[in-house]
Order: C-alpha cells, then sequence, then structure tokens
C-alpha cells in the first residue's frame, strides 16, 4: 500500500498574505501587460517602423539595468513591503502620464507623442528595476520554506494569468473603446494593486551580510551567481533563449501586415504565450517538474525554440496563436524551474541582489531582446529575424546540453 503524501497544490494559497500579494501581483501584470501591447501598437501606428518597436524595449532596458545592482542591496537591507509599495506608485504614476499624452489634452504632434512614449517608458523602467528583485525577495518572507516551491509555482501562474488576460483586455479595450478608456482601466489596476498590498504587515529586516564596502555589498549577488554554477547556467540558458527567441516585439507587424488580424488579433496573440504557461504552471502545481529539473529545462527552451520557428513560417492566424501557446508551455517549466533554483539556493538576505542579477540577465534581456528583434527586422526582415531567432535558441541550447552535464542531470 503506498502512504506516500500527496503534495498540496494549495498550500501556499492557505496564508492571506501571500493570498492578497498574489492578487495584487495579478493586477500588475494585468495593468503591465495592457500597457505593453497599447504602447506598441501607438508607436508602429505612428511610425511604421519595426526598428521603433524594439525602441520602446530599450527606453525601459537602460533604466532597469542601470539600478538594479543598487535596487538589490535596498531590498536586501530595508523593509522589502516599502519598496514594493514604492515601484508600484511609480509605476502607476507612468501610466497616468501615459493617459494624458493619448488623451491629446496636450496637443503633441505625432513626433512629440512618440517621444513623451518613449520619456515615460524611460520612468517606468526605474520602477521596474525595484520591482523585480523586491516582488521577488519578499515571496520567501510570506509564506513557510517548506511550501516556497508550490508559491513559486503559484506566482508564476499569476504572473502567466495576468499576461493572458492584460494583453486581451487592453487589445479589445483600445480597439472598441479607445486609448483614454484603455489607459484609465490600467491604473484602476495598479490602485487595486496597491491596495491589496497595504494590509500585508511588515516583515523583518533581512540578516547584514558581512561585506564592508558598498561596492563588495552591490556586487556580492553577482559574486554569489557565478559561484553558483548551476544558477548561472539556468539563468544563461534562459537569457539567450529570450535574447534571441523573442517574437513578442514584432507581434504588431505580424497582426496587422502578415496575418491582417488588427489590434484585436495583436491582443490574442500577445495573450497566446501566456495561455499555454498558466496550463501549464497549473499543471505543475499538482504534477512538479523539478525531480529531473536540469532535463526539464533544457527540454522547455528547445520546444520553446521549435514554436518560434513555427510561429515565423506561418501565415494562418491560428496556427501562428497555437505555436505561441506552445512556446508559452515550454517557457513555463524554464521560467518556475529557475525559480526554484534561485529560491531553494539563495540565502534570504541575498536573495534582494540576486534576483537583481536574474532581472539583469532575463528581464532586461526581454527590452533588449526586442532591441535585437527590432534590429534585426530592419537588416533581415521580420520573418527572417524570427526564424534566425529560433534557430538561435536551438543551437545555444545544443551547446548548453553539451557542455553542462551538471545542469542536464539537477534534481531538486
Amino acid at each position: 500500500m503506498n502512504n506516500e503524501k500527496k503534495p498540496d497544490p494549495y498550500s501556499a494559497l492557505r496564508f492571506w498574505e501571500f493570498r492578497n500579494f498574489t492578487i495584487a501581483r495579478l493586477c500588475v501584470t494585468i495593468a503591465s501587460q495592457m500597457q505593453a501591447v497599447i504602447v506598441g501598437w501607438q508607436i508602429y501606428e505612428i511610425t511604421k517602423d519595426p526598428l521603433s518597436l524594439g525602441l520602446i524595449g530599450l527606453a525601459e532596458a537602460i533604466p532597469s539595468i542601470s539600478v538594479l545592482f543598487f535596487s538589490g542591496h535596498i531590498t536586501d537591507t530595508n523593509d522589502r513591503k516599502k519598496i514594493v509599495m514604492a515601484s508600484v506608485f511609480l509605476m502607476s504614476f507612468c501610466s497616468l502620464l501615459l493617459l494624458i499624452v493619448s488623451s491629446g489634452s496636450l496637443d503633441l504632434t505625432d513626433t512629440g507623442t512618440v517621444y513623451s512614449i518613449y520619456g515615460v517608458i524611460f520612468l517606468s523602467g526605474i520602477g521596474r528595476g525595484f520591482s523585480a528583485p523586491s516582488f521577488f525577495a519578499f515571496v520567501s518572507q510570506l509564506v513557510p520554506k517548506e511550501v516556497l516551491p508550490n508559491a513559486i509555482t503559484w506566482n508564476t501562474s499569476t504572473w502567466q494569468t495576468g499576461a493572458v488576460s492584460g494583453p486581451a483586455i487592453g487589445g479589445l479595450l483600445y480597439g472598441f473603446a479607445g486609448a483614454t478608456a484603455t489607459y484609465s482601466t490600467i491604473l484602476a489596476f495598479w490602485v487595486a494593486a496597491i491596495f491589496l498590498i497595504l494590509p500585508i504587515t511588515r516583515k523583518p529586516k533581512p540578516e547584514v551580510t558581512d561585506e564592508q564596502s558598498l561596492t563588495e555589498k552591490l556586487t556580492a549577488g553577482l559574486k554569489f551567481v557565478f559561484k553558483k554554477k548551476v544558477i548561472l547556467g539556468a539563468i544563461s540558458l534562459d537569457l539567450f533563449a529570450v535574447l534571441f527567441g523573442g517574437a513578442v516585439a514584432l507581434l504588431p507587424i505580424f497582426a496587422g501586415e502578415i496575418l491582417s488580424v488588427g489590434p484585436q488579433g495583436l491582443g490574442a496573440l500577445r495573450a497566446a504565450p501566456s495561455v499555454g504557461a498558466v496550463i501549464m504552471a497549473v499543471f505543475m502545481t499538482r504534477r512538479p517538474l523539478t525531480g529531473n529539473a536540469g532535463r526539464n529545462l533544457l527540454i522547455g527552451v528547445f520546444g520553446f525554440g521549435i514554436c518560434i520557428i513555427v510561429f515565423g513560417l506561418s501565415r494562418n492566424f491560428f496556427l501562428s496563436f497555437a505555436a505561441l501557446l506552445l512556446s508559452g508551455a515550454f517557457d513555463s517549466v524554464s521560467v518556475v524551474i529557475r525559480a526554484t533554483i534561485i529560491q531553494l539556493m539563495t540565502p534570504d538576505n541575498m536573495k534582494g541582489r540576486v534576483s537583481a542579477v536574474n532581472s539583469i540577465f532575463i528581464g532586461s534581456s526581454n527590452e533588449i531582446g526586442a532591441f535585437e528583434s527590432g534590429v534585426a527586422a530592419k537588416l533581415l526582415g521580420t520573418v527572417p529575424s524570427v526564424l534566425f531567432g529560433g534557430a538561435m535558441t536551438l543551437l545555444i541550447v545544443t551547446f548548453v546540453t553539451i557542455v553542462s552535464p551538471r545542469l542536464r542531470k539537477l534534481k531538486l
């Protein structure tokens, strides 16, 4: 008779503070994803230039990367709830500015509107630079360590659910009601997030680490990652997959010119990867894939590359949607495994700084990858640039599989 206790898929959700934080993160993600799809469509409507889409990512990545080491240090030495709240306030303020710019009340020219949007996105990048390490580190203070893997899976599911609904809501609302109504709705989600985080009690500050100088404290996370080869391998793998395999920045071109489905179709395409990711993440709450973590991580990134190539070749909306959906499912596997590796292998008083390094490698590589996609599309053409990115992803996974047997054999 098998008396092995089955894992409780809802263990993390039984803690009310984690529930509040999870719902707040859902609101934040919906708002961010709605904003991303609308900004991309607005910029491309004005410029008709694929490089302008890449510049959106660059405008956010530069400030985000610039503050990450500092924000990671602040996260590991201060009240993490305050940092979470400050970043949410800043990003909600940016949405308010976009509402004002898009409402036409400032009487800007097309060029002025584009530059104003870039400026606001630059400011929001600072907020993102503080939100990434603080959100990541705060999770571990809301649940006991034994349910942390389940919390990570739910955290990923929540993000992906927001990434599903955000683009869909944004595309439909913008298509039928216009920019003002859309940005007003985005602002409402930010306000909801603020009120959900407020009741969460303050947590103890992490223990101070023994680095002496400010420089040592700021770079401690980077040194830790490079010492932990498994963490470095997992982060590096996702870095290059995101950098070369990101077709999302070019979706306005696919929606408008290749598939001819307009802003509503753009919202569906933006949501498709997250639909697959949510399905996979919910599946992983019941059947964790961390037993053969290294192998599953490599399979996930390889499958992601295949899906990107199929998407690049497709001229059918439904096939394109399916390819993006499956890419999200494969990506979810790597995201959950990578986050679990980092959370379990990193001391609490280092999580902010290690998360900052992770954000530089992964989070900001989304924006840099968007810039790379824009440049590649300008030089090679839209479809060849996507095929090139997918092929590079497959080559990188093959290379890591050969040179990193320790990661390949990792079990958690």
